[in-house]
């Protein structure tokens, strides 16, 4: 290995090693209290040190964000890749089950992503793609209900669509109409979840699992799977 590899290796295994670190600080801190310092002091480096890797907490708090995103989108991405193409709705319900398992495994970066906005910290856009993976997973099926002719594309109304951002609805791959109705049960997706993960439906709730999966049916039914 050349000297400039043996550096890059070093340097990413530190990267990984703060980043990890950080994340444990997530579960005791919560992210409004993150700090560069405190997890330099874990690793038993200088703060310096760390600023090399990361030049501000927001610039860690970015890269924890895309981390979290990205490992909910590829667990929701293997359910649904499992499951038989023409079952619609067996895609759909894999993708909001795993959704859901990854967000009880995680809780804290769960909370990082879909709790409390951190007071002063704005999302870069990079962190765009990474959280609309679940979302457009969402959609392909959906879309692809469109192509079989078993998802009713009508929309819900007059100027359904004019409730979203321009061109949203054609950069998920949905047909005019569909939109707004997939939009309200992603929003949905996540509330439910959120309520489970926060404690919302505790003493509410008896079986969270067999709960979930009759609202996760219900979605399914809104936006128009057989």
């Amino acid at each position: 290995m050349t000297a400039a590899g043996a550096r890059a290796r070093v340097r990413a295994e530190l990267t990984r090693e703060i980043v990890e670190a950080a994340r444990r600080h997530l579960a005791t801190d919560g992210a409004a209290g993150l700090s560069l310092r405190a997890v330099a002091r874990e690793l038993g480096m200088a703060s310096s040190a760390v600023y090399r890797y990361f030049a501000s907490r927001d610039e860690l708090l970015t890269a924890l964000i895309i981390d979290a995103y990205d490992a909910l989108g590829e667990a929701a991405e293997r359910a649904e890749e499992a499951v038989e193409r023409a079952d619609l709705r067996g895609r759909w319900l894999a993708t909001c089950r795993a959704a859901r398992t990854w967000a009880i495994a995680n809780p804290h970066e769960y909370a990082l992503v879909y709790g409390s906005p951190v007071p002063g910290y704005a999302a870069p856009e990079r962190t765009i793609g990474p959280a609309s993976r679940v979302g457009e997973l969402l959609c392909r099926v959906v879309a692809d209900g469109v192509d079989a002719g078993v998802v009713d594309p009508a929309p819900d109304g007059p100027g359904a669509d004019d409730l979203l951002v321009p061109d949203v609805v054609e950069r998920f791959g949905l047909p005019a109409g569909l939109g707004s109705r997939v939009v309200t049960a992603w929003s949905s997706l996540y509330g439910a979840i959120g309520f489970e993960v926060f404690g919302q439906t505790r003493n509410v709730v008896a079986d969270h699992e067999r709960h979930f999966d009759a609202t996760a049916h219900r979605l399914a039914t809104l936006v128009g799977l057989p």
